[in-house]
């Protein structure tokens, strides 16, 4: 542990007049940890196979705000990107997250300008990929590492998200389950592998309210939400 968080945590416990957790107490909070427990989860997805999970989270994403494209498989995403952007009346040029530089072939779209990395504040649109999507709300979950930048996801004006149907889940509960087993593995695999610096949980493109009480769309973040759900 860093001595930063150390001090952070030391701050908390002597606000809260008492030291570390020491004996069972700790082992309680380890075992919690673990193994966490599941709250009340609505019966909204309950019983809903692969086909019905991604026919919910494309509802969801409708109500979102979201605009949402079906392929059959990732060689049709260059292609219904381009198209998107022409429809949208957008420039046909975009950073993509490096985790889709070898998925991508965008020799389909040969008028598009494509350069992969983060995003600097200049470009107009991204495409990254999700950790996986919650059919429930339609919330997409990305993490924040190397391949999958997090400037991907707030500061162009218009985001790109492709969702495999095999990342669908019904409740967010799920989302935080596969990925406890998702990192749980890869500490396996490889030594220092753990929970990723930041976990972005996205509803939609931005928008706020706060304004005269009217919706203004791009308040912090992209002004649309494009997504792609490819059937793997």
């Amino acid at each position: 542990m860093s001595s930063a968080r150390d001090q952070i945590l030391g701050s908390i416990r002597k606000s809260l007049g008492r030291g570390a957790l020491e004996g069972e107490d700790a082992a309680r909070l380890h075992r919690r940890l673990a193994t966490p427990s599941r709250n009340l989860i609505p019966d909204r997805t309950a019983g809903l196979d692969r086909d019905g999970l991604a026919r919910q989270l494309v509802g969801k994403l409708g109500e979102a705000a979201c605009s949402v494209d079906e392929v059959a498989s990732m060689a049709e995403v260059p292609g219904r990107i381009a198209a998107w952007l022409q429809r949208e009346n957008l420039p046909a040029r975009l950073v993509q997250a490096p985790a889709l530089a070898n998925g991508l072939d965008w020799s389909k779209a040969p008028t598009m300008e494509v350069k992969t990395g983060t995003a600097d504040g200049s470009e107009d649109t991204s495409v990254t990929p999700v950790f996986a999507a919650v059919a429930e709300t339609g919330t997409l979950m990305l993490l924040s590492d190397a391949p999958t930048p997090t400037g991907l996801n707030f500061l162009p004006e218009n985001h790109v998200a492709v969702v495999r149907r095999s990342q669908v889940v019904g409740p967010l509960e799920d989302a935080w389950s596969k990925l406890r087993a998702a990192r749980a593995e890869a500490g396996a695999a490889a030594a220092g592998a753990g929970m990723p610096r930041t976990v972005n949980l996205i509803t939609g493109p931005s928008r706020t309210g706060d304004i005269e009480q009217r919706i203004q769309m791009g308040a912090h973040g992209p002004r649309r939400l494009h997504v792609i759900v490819v059937d793997d």
